[in-house]
């Protein structure tokens, strides 16, 4: 006889509830993903040096024209709410603090791949396509390159372009601003 196996999937509010009575703890790395709950690795000190390399170039360019998130929750719907290295918001005055920004106040998602290359385009861009994020510029550190996908469809980008050193690119939602990919990189 062959055991039949059941998951048990969550919504953000059990996730949530988890979080207030202890279960999962602040300094726990959890994302809920699909319903899932999965640990994401912990951040070493390259990952961290480009989400603050990040984090300091992007303020500088958006002022007021958006709101800078690093590594802090987006809900996407009930049953996904990632922390993305960055998210570029819609602005408000309130900087989301009666709620995580959702979806559709997404300009722009950053990720940086190491060791998470393959999770982050198996796992996190079909989901953010699914969402309906306009665009996701995956930092690869092994390639030294930035991985651009925009235009969401069907679960999937349909439009994936590759920018290398010594290129420049914008964001799709904020067009005037333009990024060296050198001084994005480090």
């Amino acid at each position: 006889m062959v055991a039949e196996v059941v998951r048990r999937y969550f919504n953000v509010n059990e996730y949530h509830r988890m979080a207030e009575v202890g279960i999962l703890s602040e300094g726990d790395n959890f994302e809920l993903i699909e319903g899932e709950i999965v640990q994401v690795s912990p951040v070493g000190p390259r990952h961290a040096a480009r989400v603050d390399r990040l984090n300091k170039l992007l303020n500088k360019h958006v002022g007021d024209e958006a709101i800078i998130r690093v590594q802090s929750p987006v809900c996407l719907h009930d049953l996904s709410e990632p922390e993305p290295d960055v998210a570029v918001l819609e602005p408000r005055g309130d900087y989301y603090e009666a709620r995580h920004p959702t979806a559709a106040e997404v300009l722009l998602v950053i990720e940086i791949s190491d060791s998470s290359g393959q999770y982050d385009r198996e796992v996190k861009l079909p989901m953010y396509a699914r969402a309906e994020i306009a665009e996701v510029w995956l930092m690869n550190l092994r390639a030294d390159t930035f991985e651009i996908n925009r235009k969401p469809a069907h679960g999937a980008y349909q439009e994936s372009i590759t920018a290398d050193r010594g290129e420049s690119i914008s964001p799709l939602l904020l067009p005037h601003l333009s990024f060296a990919v050198n001084d994005l990189l480090g």
